[in-house]
């Protein structure tokens, strides 16, 4: 799992043509053109080139393909990549022959072809586009996250499907009933919760993370609680861009992971710790706290429920590292890649209308559930999967939905959440509750900029690092924290910032409206 993709996303078609277009006045906006001799939808062909994951296997006999077929005559003619995506796409750029549609894995790969001239701007169909304009109009932020440094668009936005990117603190419920624990609300509780669970389990160590595997995850986790940010961040009080690792309250989370690490409360090769190291410690009653995907409630549950009745892996509320701060978690639930328009298709306004159909409540429903009668039924006007769907993976397989990511956009996530165990749509519902008032900006950087966080970025980020470790581990004393931030300033601090500013305020400038 990574915040850029968790997991391989929806393989969704479906064509909409415009009310007014081909005589079909009067039309829903984006309601596919029905121009055939028994008013079926008129029958059109796009080539893709999406990508392909081990787990849901491209299949052409995905029934999803056949309803989308018979409710907008489209057929796409699929590539997937040999290899990697990224690869097939730097190949397929080079040779000229593109297809219609390309699936890209981030906003900074369709930014870099785009600018190259290889995609569409979909600003400049955006006129014909009306459910985008309005889906625009709904989701401001997700829409300006897709725009590149030149004021294009190349990638179309998406929202619903980065839900699976979430992140949550979890507990052990079982070993806290038992020892009479309740969930600790800020981290100076944390710190005593774990001492207690370190006396009662003395060959334990109560918090385990994979630092090693999703290292910055756990900066960002870690500085969320304490109210900064693992590197640049914009400060929605202050509305101003701000460096986190230089900050008090991040000194003062540093000091917390050093009084944990010198009281063995976290492990001593934390910061190294890979997957399979840390699945077996929360497993075995080695570590009863964490910081991981929301999923990992079921993940645990299920696979503990035959060998320990009573283990329960819970959804637990982010302490806040200050008295009188924030329960927050960082705000992950967004996903990076989409899908682009080829500049050289001779059908760019057609996939156009095509693609405004991802942004219609029939669209939504389709990419989501599926075929009602065939995939869902509603009752008492909410959806629900037939019977014959219980698990998300399978229902994936079997029909195609999100299946393979390239081809979603809009989608509702009270799909797959209907699907989970009751723990999990729980967590969901609670994770909710602890959101930051929006997700942190993420401007698109020039050429230029992009050396600048390639060069100065890196250096700071090997440095704060390096220096974390030192601090925790003790072989720096703390007393040193005001060198190590005029060592950190020296690298370029201000330099960085003021490139997120300039960026940011780029992309704020952007009118998020069709070319003239």
């Amino acid at each position: 799992m990574n915040k850029m993709a968790l997991v391989s996303l929806a393989s969704v078609m479906a064509l909409s043509v415009m009310a007014g277009c081909s005589g079909n006045e009067g039309k829903e906006a984006g309601e596919a053109s029905k121009d055939g001799p028994t008013g079926t939808p008129t029958k059109k062909t796009f080539t893709a080139l999406l990508d392909n994951n081990a787990t849901f296997p491209y299949s052409k006999d995905w029934p999803i393909w056949k309803w989308l077929e018979e409710k907008t005559g489209v057929t796409l003619q699929v590539q997937t990549p040999s290899g990697k995506l990224n690869d097939t796409l730097n190949l397929t750029i080079a040779s000229n022959n593109l297809p219609d549609l390309m699936s890209m894995p981030s906003r900074r790969d369709s930014d870099r072809f785009g600018q190259q001239g290889a995609l569409v701007n979909i600003f400049d169909y955006l006129d014909q586009m009306p459910n985008l304009k309005k889906w625009i109009d709904k989701y401001p932020d997700e829409a300006k996250a897709m725009i590149s440094a030149d004021g294009k668009m190349y990638m179309f936005p998406n929202q619903g499907f980065g839900e699976t990117n979430r992140m949550i603190w979890l507990y052990r419920e079982d070993i806290f009933k038992k020892n009479g624990l309740t969930p600790p609300k800020t981290y100076e509780e944390l710190y005593q919760t774990m001492k207690k669970l370190k006396q009662a389990y003395p060959d334990s160590y109560p918090l385990s993370l994979r630092f090693g595997q999703i290292p910055d995850e756990m900066y960002t986790n870690l500085s969320t609680n304490y109210g900064t940010g693992e590197d640049a961040y914009y400060d929605f009080d202050k509305k101003e861009w701000r460096y986190g690792p230089i900050e008090d309250n991040y000194k003062a989370m540093v000091e917390m992971w050093h009084k944990f690490y010198a009281e063995g409360l976290i492990p001593p090769d934390f910061l190294s710790i890979q997957t399979k190291q840390w699945q077996d410690t929360m497993s075995t009653d080695k570590a009863f706290i964490t910081i991981d995907y929301i999923s990992r409630v079921d993940f645990f549950n299920n696979a503990m429920k035959k060998e320990r009745p009573d283990y329960n892996m819970q959804f637990m509320a982010p302490p806040a590292g200050l008295n009188g701060g924030k329960q927050l978690n960082p705000y992950f639930h967004y996903l990076d890649g989409g899908l682009t328009v080829a500049s050289t298709s001779k059908n760019i306004k057609a996939v156009m209308a095509f693609m405004d159909f991802f942004y219609t409540e029939d669209g939504r429903t389709l990419t989501s559930w599926g075929k009602e009668g065939e995939t869902y039924v509603t009752e008492n006007g909410q959806k629900k999967f037939k019977p014959e769907f219980t698990d998300v993976t399978e229902m994936r397989k079997k029909t195609g939905l999100q299946s393979s990511r390239g081809t979603y956009t809009w989608i509702d996530y009270n799909a797959h959440l209907s699907l989970f165990s009751t723990d999990l749509q729980n967590a969901y519902k609670e994770a909710a509750k602890y959101d930051p008032q929006a997700m942190q900006p993420r401007p698109s950087f020039t050429e230029k900029e992009n050396e600048v966080l390639s060069v100065t970025g890196q250096a700071l980020k090997k440095h704060r690092e390096e220096s974390f470790a030192k601090f925790v581990l003790g072989t720096r004393s703390m007393s040193e924290w005001g060198k190590y931030v005029e060592e950190m300033n020296n690298l370029g601090v201000q330099k960085l910032v003021d490139t997120y500013k300039a960026a940011y305020k780029r992309v704020e400038s952007t009118q998020l409206k069709a070319n003239p």
